[in-house]
């Protein structure tokens, strides 16, 4: 493990090679899992504020859904989470032309039609984020919908802390992401 400031990173996220590869797994994480993406208390006040601008980029089901229990719940393990229809998609997932999971909010924030990202939880996807009292862990989540971005990242070269370049520096800032760029040169010496 790596620690910057307050934060302990697993040696996956130097070591680890991962590029989305949408064509192939077609945003299969934002659809398959137990539960939806966690959210904190701020990005689930900012989402309902936003809904109305976005509601009509949802399906149906998804609008039925936020009208009957909103647009999150807590889950089995006490985590405030966005709400998923039946047991599966987000509610703010959409579909394109090919079958390809798009998030609404992203898309919406993309367009410049509203001025919120989607959660952080889902930017920094693989990596998934644990609070303790004094650190937070940064971890790197293997799941099987990702295989394809593995295999494309390897074949790319492409470390997991650089494709999660823009998320990262999002949640932590540019000056944690130029430690964490240097600690990879560091660990890289090492190894030769």
């Amino acid at each position: 493990m790596i620690q910057i400031a307050n934060t302990l990173l697993s040696d996956d996220i130097f070591e680890e090679q991962f590029l989305c590869d949408l064509c192939k797994c077609k945003g299969a994480c934002c659809v398959a899992g137990e539960s939806g993406a966690p959210l904190t208390q701020e990005e689930f006040e900012q989402l309902n504020e936003i809904l109305p601008a976005i509601r009509d980029d949802l399906s149906p089901k998804a609008q039925e859904l936020i009208t009957q229990q909103g647009i999150a719940y807590t889950d089995t393990d006490g985590e405030l989470v966005t709400s998923i229809i039946n047991g599966e998609e987000c509610v703010f997932t959409s579909f394109d032309v090919d079958g390809v999971c798009k998030c609404a909010i992203d898309t919406a924030y993309r367009e410049g039609r509203i001025a919120v990202q989607k959660p952080i939880s889902c930017h920094l996807y693989p990596i998934r984020l644990t609070e303790y009292a004094d650190f937070t862990a940064v971890n790197y989540h293997r799941w099987s919908v990702c295989w394809s971005a593995v295999r494309r990242g390897r074949k790319e070269g492409v470390p997991l802390y650089r494709f999660l370049r823009e998320p990262l520096i999002r949640k932590f800032g540019e000056v944690w992401y130029g430690e964490v760029c240097e600690a990879a040169r560091l660990l890289e010496r090492e190894k030769k």
